[in-house]
């Protein structure tokens, strides 16, 4: 794959922009530019949020769903023991409900009796046992319903929690747009050299720790396969909670890239954080996920050579940039082979 070896990148990071000489106003444009960057920033930690949130949702909903199927199963079931018991019932009631040695006493043949009375035995152990499941029966109905009531209460608090994510990722975003809006056209076109230029700085000086200078590690053929997903994605959207084909946030590319490569992974940055395997920045390899900003509120996709691809944030599309043009908080691992 080309993308796992570009030629230069790890030296260079990336060519810096041509952008002018700052003018009397470059102050307040950079100020903005912070303004914008950091509202997107709390777009991104809401993003994440909302998607933890739809994933509870879903995980609360498919147990509600089992549940309803368990109780409908018991309560089939305790219909057909509830029959059984009733058929003995009716089969005692018509031997007259004697105790044995009364019908012993009746009988005329000792040898029958001796016979009926070994079933009649096998009869009333069997109708205990049919009361024993029933009754256990309906005490696993009783923890369903408990079960499936605390699933409800979670799944309604889920639904809270995405409004109030739905809320702040809206209002950040419009909050963004807002300002950008107010801009001229060629006050945007320098905010996004300045945007360019400081994502260049931040790359050459992450590079000029050394961090990779080491780093030979060759990505597995899972991890190909992830980059391959990644990298084809370049162009498309951004969209908050979005997870393809047409359009991702930054988790949704990561989690989809590796799902196409087999893996199933968690959908949300932090939680990719928390649940893989964490690695030394120096042992990176081409499939390994970068997770960002001390919040890990966003999370991109090392192609090797000093490089990643992500979905940036709301307004840009699926991109390649540099590794360490934003503050790398952790690097973690799918593909543990």
């Amino acid at each position: 794959m080309a993308i796992l070896s570009t030629p230069g990148l790890a030296g260079t990071a990336f060519a810096a922009p041509g952008a002018p000489e700052p003018g009397p106003g470059a102050k307040s444009l950079e100020q903005v530019r912070k303004d914008i960057e950091e509202l997107y920033r709390q777009a991104g930690t809401a993003t994440d949020a909302y998607n933890q949130a739809e994933t509870e949702t879903k995980r609360q909903s498919d147990q509600i769903v089992s549940l309803a199927k368990q109780i409908a199963a018991g309560q089939d079931r305790i219909t057909v023991l509830k029959n059984r018991a009733g058929a003995a019932a009716r089969a005692q009631y018509r031997s007259g409900g004697l105790p044995p040695g009364a019908q012993l006493a009746m009988s005329r043949d000792p040898g029958q009796f001796l016979d009926g009375a070994d079933r009649l035995r096998q009869g009333e152990k069997a109708t205990a046992g049919v009361l024993s499941e029933l009754n256990e029966t309906q005490a696993d109905l009783q923890q369903y319903a408990k079960d499936a009531t605390a699933h409800w209460q979670t799944l309604e608090a889920n639904r809270v929690k995405q409004e109030s994510a739905k809320k702040q990722i809206e209002d950040k975003i419009k909050a963004a747009e807002e300002l950008e809006s107010k801009l001229e056209a060629e006050e945007k076109a320098r905010l996004l050299q300045l945007e360019q230029e400081a994502q260049y700085q931040a790359q050459k000086a992450w590079l000029n720790t050394g961090a990779i200078k080491d780093a030979k590690g060759a990505a597995t053929e899972a991890g190909k396969r992830a980059v391959q997903f990644a990298t084809a994605q370049i162009g498309k959207p951004y969209v908050w909670g979005a997870e393809g084909p047409d359009s991702f946030d930054c988790s949704g590319l990561t989690s989809k890239a590796w799902l196409a490569a087999g893996t199933n992974i968690p959908r949300t940055s932090q939680e990719q954080l928390r649940l893989l395997p964490k690695i030394a920045v120096k042992d990176m390899r081409p499939g390994d996920l970068i997770i960002y900003f001390d919040d890990a509120s966003h999370v991109a996709m090392y192609v090797g050579d000093g490089a990643m691809v992500h979905a940036p944030r709301p307004g840009r599309k699926i991109t390649m940039a540099g590794a360490g043009s934003m503050p790398i908080k952790a690097v973690v691992r799918p593909d543990t082979q």
